[in-house]
């Protein structure tokens, strides 16, 4: 079986898009992307991966602006 990324599963907004966003959607995406970061995190966590959690830290300092 092939490896799933985050990306393979995130939506990635451009800047643009970001601004059109009212408050609650953002805050939408942000529980969103969290839940989908502790469940690949775990999966990570089980098949030994360091991978995902670097992959939360660089798209968690991402996620503030």
């Amino acid at each position: 079986m092939e490896s799933v990324t985050f990306e393979d599963v995130a939506v990635n907004f451009t800047v643009e898009e970001w601004t059109l966003l009212d408050p609650p959607q953002k805050r939408l995406y942000r529980d969103v992307m969290k839940e989908t970061f502790r469940n690949m995190a775990a999966i990570g966590r089980v098949l030994g991966s360091q991978e995902v959690e670097e992959e939360y830290k660089n798209y968690q300092r991402n996620l503030s602006i």
